[in-house]
């Protein structure tokens, strides 16, 4: 199908496939366990594709939520649409389980990466000279943790087919920004990293977090937990423009640089993929864009169950996302 005007499209990859956010929608294409795709879309919510989400850094904000929300969302109907046959009885996750999801989320990611590097730096508080100094130990403990547990997981062979989905959306995401035809033959000319990548705005977080709570000095300890929260949306903000940046001018040098450790860390959550993941990523992007278009698009495996353009299951059509 021809491309519409450019727009930045991404996603990110879920159990046997993988999710695209359109301008207006986002797709979610799956192999099902007979081999075939099964795809679908609904509209986003107006919260994330109005005046808001073009204010700078308060869109960074924004996208976090919006990300978190619809990867929670995509991961559960992904599971379901891989693994079981569309039935009627087939539900959504009620809205109070997702928000336990994310709220819980939130709060390991914010345990494990703000508040225990703090914590660990606070034993060895006395011996460190000075308050910048302090602030960038914690900060390289910080960059360290997520490493780790990046890599940890990456062991994991469930975690490397999802890896292997990941680094087919990146392909597929360069071929359409290339201005190419989504076929296998394009797809497969393009690298798995990329620099709008989820991983390097996990990173940049992590490196503006240095830069934010080097300010504030060596505060009292109530303060500096206190920090370690209030300030991550400040922090998120800051990061999405950077990343924007990268992305935008990924011909230059300056944006090269910026995005060069974020490229560097994809090689830890990215793999290259078979042929039949390259395919669920075309689907789930030709099905973003066709939506976007007022369109259908109908892949050639999708079975006769499938509903293209309805919610897995409900034989009706989606409601926006909440």
């Amino acid at each position: 199908m021809a491309t519409q005007a450019k727009f930045s499209y991404g996603g990110q990859a879920v159990i046997e496939g993988v999710m695209i956010r359109g301008r207006g929608h986002f797709s979610l294409a799956v192999r099902r366990q007979d081999g075939s795709i099964t795809n679908s879309h609904e509209p986003l919510n107006t919260l994330y594709t109005g005046l808001m989400r073009r204010l700078p850094l308060i869109r960074g904000v924004l996208v976090l939520a919006e990300t978190l929300m619809l990867g929670i969302k995509a991961l559960h109907r992904s599971a379901t649409m891989a693994l079981k046959d569309q039935q009627p009885e087939d539900e959504e996750v009620p809205g109070w389980a997702m928000t336990a999801t994310l709220v819980a989320s939130i709060g390991l990611g914010v345990v494990l990466f703000f508040l225990l590097p703090l914590f660990l730096v606070r034993a060895i508080d006395s011996a460190i000279p000075s308050a910048l100094a302090s602030n960038i130990v914690e900060g390289v403990l910080r960059l360290a943790m997520l490493v780790a547990y990046i890599g940890g997981i990456g062991f994991l062979r469930d975690v490397k087919r999802v890896f292997a989905y990941h680094g087919a959306e990146h392909m597929a995401v360069h071929a359409y920004e290339a201005g190419l035809t989504l076929t296998l033959e394009n797809v497969r000319k393009f690298p798995t990293p990329h620099p709008r990548c989820g991983t390097a705005f996990l990173l940049t977080v992590m490196l503006v977090s240095i830069l934010v709570f080097s300010l504030l000095g060596r505060p009292p300890m109530e303060w500096r937990i206190a920090s370690r929260i209030v300030l991550i949306p400040v922090i998120a903000g800051i990061s999405y423009e950077v990343i924007r940046y990268s992305g935008a001018h990924q011909k230059g040098w300056v944006g090269q640089l910026v995005a060069y450790p974020g490229l560097l860390l994809q090689r830890l959550t990215t793999r290259q993929p078979d042929d039949d993941q390259i395919e669920v990523a075309i689907c789930a992007m030709e099905t973003a864009m066709a939506a976007d278009n007022g369109q259908e698009y109908v892949p050639d495996s999708v079975p006769s169950t499938a509903i293209n353009g309805q919610l897995p299951g409900t034989g009706q059509n989606p409601e926006p996302t909440a």
